[in-house]
């Protein structure tokens, strides 16, 4: 991380104008005081972090609760239900390197709900980003039900996607979901939120 310099102007900046009004001993104490101040919250913009505000990248200023998130480790159905719990999962499975899998389940939930005159353009996006041979962000599916799915990718339908989002589906809950309920961003999350409960 690179070092954080500010100069005596910026300091002067920083910590407003009440500081010409004082006298020089004083002004040298609530500099160093409020630069501590300043670069805290300096850093808390700039570093991610979770909180119990919890601001995920995708949460919108959702406030999560322990309960919530107590929830998550019943099923991959609950945790997939939550805004939150995507983000969280996603996160997970970044630090994994197989995110192809939630952003292909999602992808497949958002084609559910699209209109029959844009089926054709939304299965052509999610056949070559995740299904086709080369596919940037290719999902694990056997040879035989990608082959399957690129013909229904032809002639698209809302159900184009069907298996091989359960296939994905049931991979995530086998392998990625009970890893991620050991993990510890899931396990500093809860103890997070049941500590500031319990204050």
């Amino acid at each position: 991380m690179p070092g954080f310099f500010f100069s005596h102007n910026n300091m002067t900046e920083l910590n407003g104008k009440e500081d010409c009004k004082l006298a020089e001993g004083k002004v040298h104490k609530k500099k160093q005081k409020s630069f501590g101040a300043d670069l805290k919250s300096y850093l808390k913009c700039m570093v991610p972090h979770i909180e119990p505000g919890i601001k995920t990248s995708n949460s919108r200023n959702v406030m999560l609760s322990a309960e919530e998130v107590i929830q998550w480790s019943q099923s991959l159905e609950k945790l997939l239900a939550s805004q939150s719990g995507q983000g969280i999962f996603r996160e997970f499975l970044k630090s994994e390197f197989s995110e192809e899998n939630i952003e292909f389940w999602l992808a497949c939930e958002d084609y559910k709900k699209t209109k029959s005159d844009h089926l054709h353009g939304k299965a052509e996006r999610i056949y070559e980003e995740f299904v086709q041979s080369d596919a940037i962000k290719q999902i694990n599916i056997d040879y035989q039900m990608r082959e399957a799915t690129a013909k229904k990718a032809q002639d698209p339908t809302h159900s184009s996607f069907d298996e091989a989002q359960k296939t994905v589906y049931i991979l995530m809950e086998r392998d990625s979901y009970p890893r991620f309920l050991k993990s510890k961003s899931y396990l500093n999350l809860l103890n997070q939120l049941q500590t500031n409960t319990s204050k």
